[in-house]
């Protein structure tokens, strides 16, 4: 039609008269015009730039990282970011997909919403060596039966700087943790060795005795305890634990307190070597701490 020419003027309409009529954009005009010329109908994509990896590729590859991981019921996230150490470039978004349709996904339970409390702010430092976190739990073994496990974590690192099983869990016991940070970080056990450290702790016996306020003053630390029924005080330590749980204690049967004692201070070493700590972006205890002693070195 805007090649017809009118009978008036003898003049051509013209594609923008002819358009303007017919309410039609022009650029409708020309991409349909440009549709029908072509001879390969335009297939639908995914915009973006093309990935290396299929779905089914990635899957797999995900499967072995899962089966090589020294861990279990570990998330998208520390999957996603031990790929990319494999030079697998990929969205995070992505390989969560992927491990849910393969149900890959641990399981989890939702979080609740909970009001203000008194432990409300935050209990992690932005140094190594401020605050350390310590507390016991529990497990069966089979000849000692229920035996208690003590371990401490620097709140800054996460970082596990003891661990400590014993029959009976006594005060002194509990100590045995904090002795093995003081040796493995200030030197020796001594006089205000460690001055300045804060240790957070519940309101359990063996913290709240006499011998252990007495040592920990002994060694220059500051005692902090968590408020009462309020363990998100205390949220460092009790977070490892769950980690300890799942990835020993609820997995593995032990003898004695002996062979417990002995996997505890293995475990405890694969924990700092090799677990990846999301809020230090995917990287060990132990790499967080030499990397926070080579910036303090590097701005003095």
């Amino acid at each position: 039609m805007s090649k017809a020419v009118s009978p008036s003027c003898d003049k051509p309409y013209g594609l923008a008269r002819v358009c303007r009529v017919w309410a039609v954009s022009r650029a409708t005009m020309y991409r349909r015009a440009s549709a029908s010329a072509s001879e390969a109908p335009r297939t639908s994509c995914r915009r973006g730039p093309k990935t290396a990896w299929s779905d089914e590729q990635l899957t797999a590859l995900i499967r072995e990282d899962l089966a090589s991981s020294p861990w279990v019921g570990e998330g998208h996230r520390k999957v996603w970011a031990r790929l990319r150490s494999k030079t697998v470039r990929t969205s995070l978004r992505r390989v969560l997909r992927l491990m849910r349709e393969a149900t890959l996904l641990a399981p989890h339970r939702n979080k609740r919403v909970l009001g203000p409390y008194v432990h409300d702010g935050s209990i992690i430092p932005d140094r190594a060596n401020v605050m350390w976190g310590t507390d016991a739990t529990c497990t069966l073994t089979l000849e000692d039966g229920q035996v208690t496990v003590f371990a401490a974590i620097d709140h800054c690192t996460a970082e596990c700087v003891g661990i400590h099983a014993a029959k009976p869990g006594t005060r002194f016991e509990a100590l045995e943790p904090l002795h093995q940070g003081v040796r493995a970080r200030f030197g020796a056990v001594g006089r205000d060795v460690a001055k300045g450290l804060k240790v957070r702790h519940d309101h359990g016996s063996q913290y709240t005795s006499d011998a252990f306020q007495e040592q920990v003053e002994f060694l220059g630390m500051e005692s902090s305890p968590s408020f009462v029924r309020a363990p998100e005080g205390n949220g460092c330590i009790e977070r490892f634990f769950r980690t300890l749980k799942e990835q020993l204690l609820w997995l593995k049967a032990f003898k004695n307190v002996e062979e417990l004692r002995l996997a505890l201070h293995a475990w405890a070493k694969l924990y700092n070597e090799q677990w990846l700590i999301e809020r230090h972006g995917f990287i060990t205890p132990i790499q967080a701490r030499r990397a926070l002693e080579a910036k303090e070195a590097k701005a003095a």
